[in-house]
């Protein structure tokens, strides 16, 4: 990571401390973030998007302490996190107390991962804190590779963009579900489901 791009992440992340929200790369596009445990700024950034209500909103982490601080992480799901993060694999996972409606919609569980992203990854290290990490995209419109393709309307509702170039784009990462020891694939993505099968086991 470059100087530069270093110092325009600490910014970011001092924004999102605050309660801000912040355009930043992923592994595959570009997302929204604020912190997790921010009701505040999670019921904001719904709002920016647009997004229906009744959606839950996924979040990535730095790493598996991250993601524990915020969900119960144990057997099957314990074993693909160990064989597949950092990558573009999703886990819904039991929520621990505290975390917003907004992100758990009720259910009782979470979405979250371990970024493949390097910049990500600092990103949530840098806050302190796992971060939503839902497409940077009006609802309805299609998720932006690029800081270049955020829509204005939607930039106008942040507080920073961490411009971190261009991202590969392709599919979103790949959403399990886990019932018992059994795995369901929720959303086909960047993680072929063979893949996420064979690690599984």
């Amino acid at each position: 990571m470059s100087p530069d791009l270093e110092q325009e992440l600490l910014a970011a992340a001092a924004v999102l401390r605050a309660g801000g929200l912040v355009a930043y790369p992923t592994e595959t596009f570009y997302g929204l973030g604020a912190r997790a445990r921010d009701a505040a700024a999670v019921a904001r950034l719904a709002r920016a998007k647009g997004r229906s209500d009744g959606k839950p909103l996924p979040l990535l982490a730095a790493d598996r302490a991250q993601v524990e601080s915020v969900a119960e992480l144990a057997g099957p799901a314990a074993t693909l996190a160990a064989r597949l993060w950092p990558g573009a694999l999703t886990l819904v996972l039991p929520a621990l107390p505290g975390l917003p409606e907004e992100i758990t919609a009720g259910t009782g569980t979470v979405a979250v991962r371990v970024p493949g992203s390097e910049v990500a990854r600092a990103l949530a290290a840098a806050v302190g804190e796992p971060i939503v990490s839902t497409s940077a995209n009006l609802a309805g419109e299609p998720p932006p590779a690029s800081a270049a393709e955020l829509s204005p309307e939607l930039v106008a509702r942040l507080d920073r963009v961490l411009d971190g170039g261009p991202t590969p784009g392709g599919a979103p990462s790949t959403l399990v579900v886990f019932e018992g020891t059994a795995i369901r694939l929720l959303r086909a993505g960047a993680v072929p489901w063979e893949d996420v099968r064979a690690a599984a086991r």
